[in-house]
This record gives C-alpha cells, sequence and structure tokens, in this order.
C-alpha cells in the first residue's frame, strides 16, 4: 500500500508541477502563495486555495512536509500571497497541531474537496499579513 501512495504522491505532483500550476499561475485572480527557494533563492509561485480573514491568509498544503513550497516556508517563512489580484507580503507559520480537515471546511470548497482527494498528511498554514 505505500507504494501506491508513492506513486500517487508522484503522479499528482508531476501534473500538477508540469500542467495544472503552469496554467493556474497565468489565471489574473488565481490565489498564489511566493516563497523563496530554498536552493535558488528565486520566487516560487504556487496556486492554493486559501481564505483571507482579517490580517490572516489560511490554506492547507496536501502534502505537508514533502510539498516544495512548505520546505522552502521552513527554509524563510517570509512569502507574498496574490489574494483578489493584490499582493500581500507576510510571515507563513506551519501549524501541524491544527486540524487541517476540519480547517479545510472554511476554505473554499472547490479546492478543498481537490486537497481531500488527492491530499496525504495534510498541514494548516496560516500567513500573518504585514500589509
Amino acid at each position: 500500500m505505500p507504494r501506491d501512495r508513492d506513486v500517487k504522491f508522484r503522479v499528482v505532483t508531476a501534473v500538477q508541477r508540469y500542467v495544472a500550476n503552469p496554467l493556474s499561475r497565468r489565471l489574473p485572480f488565481q490565489t498564489l502563495v511566493e516563497t523563496t527557494g530554498r536552493t535558488s533563492g528565486l520566487p516560487r509561485r504556487t496556486p492554493v486555495g486559501g481564505r483571507r480573514v482579517g490580517r490572516e491568509f489560511w490554506f492547507v498544503s496536501e502534502y505537508g512536509e514533502k510539498s516544495q513550497y512548505v520546505r522552502n516556508i521552513r527554509a524563510d517563512p517570509k512569502v507574498r500571497v496574490r489574494v483578489g489580484g493584490r499582493w500581500h507580503h507576510g510571515t507563513a507559520q506551519l501549524l501541524p497541531d491544527d486540524d487541517p480537515r476540519a480547517r479545510l471546511a472554511s476554505l473554499p470548497r472547490m479546492n478543498s474537496t481537490a486537497v481531500r482527494l488527492f491530499g496525504k498528511d495534510l498541514l494548516t498554514v496560516r500567513v500573518d499579513l504585514t500589509d
């Protein structure tokens, strides 16, 4: 069974990396999180489904610590988030003690459904916005 999960992870992440994400990043109102590449130092933009609540932006990583952008956040928590076509600076917090399935209930339904369907080792992320 673990091998099936590894294959699923590789297939889903390949489709996201080479097909879905490049297309989604071009949509002007797609929500994005921009991290700094931990090795390259270059900006890395990843489409996410989340919600702004006051001065915070919440989302759930479908592969937790295995997600490249989570690994980038761990190395440098300073991020930018594009919400509604506008960029905001902030500091990301990884919240392993938060219940990500409960959190998904408060986030946009379409993305939350995909995260539940394809995800494994879900991890809640909160970005404390500074502007």
